[in-house]
């Protein structure tokens, strides 16, 4: 073979591997989702396909180099839960997303090694999932819903709607809000800061939603603040409806209780951590570590004043927090 003949045939030879690898088509990746609502869940859906718009603008689709493997814990049961996260572990996932304190501590349960993004979790550092915001430190990180000092917020802003207010009732479910005693002790600060009396009340099931609620709003001049949880989101119903119907001002953290007949919301974007989410994804799935991504907060919160409602329970919204809203529905 004469030398230009030669260095052309070992040209080819060099380009044709990498044309064959290009053809090659894309490695599936598996990631593993434990959501502690049902599947047709209108809000569950709103995080789920923030979570899939992030991810298909950073190039991961599913069916081409995409799986997605969800599990819907939707009973209060930790058994199940502990099911659940046990079927995503024994995948062998890519990395298991998770939405909340629960759904997030019965996958840590099952597994240290598989790399955990979690969402919508109140106090990671508290539950024992991270060592700290900036240096997670172990296999989780992701990204919080509220500060502990959230509660101290939802008072003053039920304070500013209804002044004459002197006691206000906590409300949560403790299964699946563990973190309660931490939110509460700000809410018991700021309460007797400004000679408000505060009541912390755990229920567990709808009936005694009821009870309690209707008991607590005997009493005049008296508030309501509902910390979210699962059991909280579940019972969205209930826990907007009975306020109204007993006359009692209430405070939620999510958009959808306004929307739903509450009175006032003020939280995060719930959709907005999972679109965060899918970034850190990303990272993962390209390699990095969960020990090397920082927890983070949220970086948009909204207030949501239910007009109607405001005028059932007779109550005047002030100019003033009617200007603050990012939405009032009328």
């Amino acid at each position: 073979m004469r030398r230009r003949e030669f260095i052309a045939a070992l040209g080819g030879a060099a380009v044709w591997p990498v044309v064959a690898r290009a053809q090659q088509p894309e490695r599936m990746r598996l990631i593993g989702m434990l959501m502690p609502f049902a599947e047709g869940d209108p809000e569950t859906q709103q995080r789920v396909a923030a979570l899939r718009q992030g991810l298909a603008q950073l190039g991961w689709n599913e069916g081409r180099n995409l799986q997605i493997e969800h599990r819907w814990a939707t009973t209060p049961d930790a058994e199940a839960r502990r099911r659940f996260a046990k079927e995503l572990v024994d995948l062998q996932p890519d990395l298991i997303l998770t939405n909340d304190t629960n759904m997030t501590a019965a996958v840590l349960q099952q597994t240290h090694t598989l790399p955990i993004v979690f969402v919508q979790v109140a106090d990671p550092v508290g539950s024992g999932f991270v060592t700290s915001f900036p240096r997670p430190g172990g296999n989780a990180t992701g990204f919080t819903n509220f500060p502990l000092t959230l509660s101290s917020k939802w008072l003053e802003l039920l304070m500013e709607l209804v002044p004459r207010t002197v006691r206000v009732m906590f409300l949560f479910n403790p299964p699946t809000a563990p973190y309660a005693q931490r939110f509460s002790e700000f809410f018991k600060a700021a309460a007797s800061s400004i000679g408000v009396e505060a009541v912390t009340s755990g229920v567990h099931d709808a009936a005694e939603i009821e009870t309690v609620i209707a008991a607590f709003a005997r009493e005049p001049s008296s508030g309501l603040i509902v910390l979210p949880s699962s059991f909280t989101v579940v019972h969205q119903d209930l826990i907007t409806a009975l306020p109204t119907r007993y006359r009692l001002p209430a405070v939620y953290a999510f958009r959808f209780y306004p929307a739903n007949g509450g009175l006032m919301s003020y939280g995060n974007v719930p959709a907005d951590s999972f679109r965060q989410a899918s970034v850190y994804v990303d990272r993962i799935l390209r390699g990095a570590k969960p020990a090397d991504l920082p927890v983070q907060a949220p970086v948009r919160f909204e207030l949501v004043i239910n007009l109607k409602t405001a005028k059932a329970l007779g109550l005047t919204v002030p100019p003033t927090l009617l200007a603050r809203a990012d939405e009032v529905i009328e």
